[in-house]
């Protein structure tokens, strides 16, 4: 009966792009939420205004693009 197992036989490509998709959407989705919040708290909670607090959103938003961005498979 052990013998009928063969480990590593089954293909794995679609979990894979399947969990490759989620970490994508929770990295960018994190990065939108940040910046959308911190926008409407300086926006309604400080003197800052509507421009300020739009500036401080698209620098965080641009920031976190430059960290977050994909550099491409490393090399081993």
């Amino acid at each position: 009966m052990a013998s009928e197992y063969h480990r590593g036989d089954m293909e794995i490509q679609e979990q894979a792009s399947t969990y490759r998709l989620f970490v994508s959407l929770a990295k960018w989705g994190s990065l939108a939420i940040a910046a959308f919040l911190i926008f409407i708290t300086l926006w309604f909670c400080t003197a800052t205004g509507f421009l300020g607090s739009a500036a401080v959103g698209l620098v965080l938003a641009v920031g976190g693009f430059i960290v977050m961005r994909e550099h491409g498979e490393p090399a081993h």
